[in-house]
């Protein structure tokens, strides 16, 4: 399996945005959208092998964390448009501490914040931190079950990198150019496709 935790440091946790402000009203969703869909499709197929966790901090409900597992997604489509709309479904639903609540098949709320997620995902993989400075991932070694983790268009707050640094990660850099987070996630399953075939 394979993680991706990716954190919208202004994405709106309420659900009370607009599908047509994804971008403005929703904190840069488009952004988490865009990322759902590098994670999962492929040309007339979805990766079964994956989950995506969206940290969502903005808004006065944050936060929230929005998980899409690929063994039993449904409904996802291409575009943004419909995939802000399962994640907007997802933050209406009324879900408590400790309490992961399944919104649609393959998309579950929760009220865990970045630091929640990275401590259970600690007891599942390996973090890997996609990081400019990092080694070159044509040279590395990917391990088993790893938990890529990754910014918005923004870099992770120093608390939030020192969360992760706790666990000691791997640190991999996916070009000599820093590029949009979507891109990373393409980058990183077209490296580890490219291994397995």
């Amino acid at each position: 399996m394979k993680y991706f935790v990716i954190t919208g440091h202004k994405a709106s946790t309420s659900g009370d945005f607009k599908l047509d402000d994804i971008s403005g009203g929703a904190g840069r969703l488009d952004i988490m959208c865009r990322c759902i869909n590098s994670g999962f499709f492929l040309s007339h197929d979805l990766r079964k092998d994956v989950q995506v966790y969206l940290v969502l901090e903005g808004g006065n409900d944050a936060p929230k964390t929005v998980r899409f597992s690929g063994e039993d997604i449904r409904y996802l489509n291409p575009d943004e448009r419909s995939t802000s709309s399962l994640i907007r479904n997802a933050l209406l639903k009324k879900v408590s501490i400790d309490e992961e609540v399944k919104s649609s098949p393959g998309v579950y709320v929760s009220r865990m914040s970045f630091e929640k997620v990275i401590n259970k995902l600690s007891e599942i993989g390996s973090f890997v931190y996609l990081k400019e400075d990092g080694e070159d991932c044509r040279a590395y070694e990917f391990p088993e079950n790893p938990v890529f983790v990754l910014g918005d268009n923004r870099d992770l707050t120093d608390e939030e990198e020192n969360i992760l640094l706790e666990k000691n990660p791997e640190k991999i850099s996916i070009g000599p150019r820093s590029l949009h987070a979507d891109h990373c996630i393409i980058i990183v399953h077209n490296e580890m496709d490219r291994r397995c075939s």
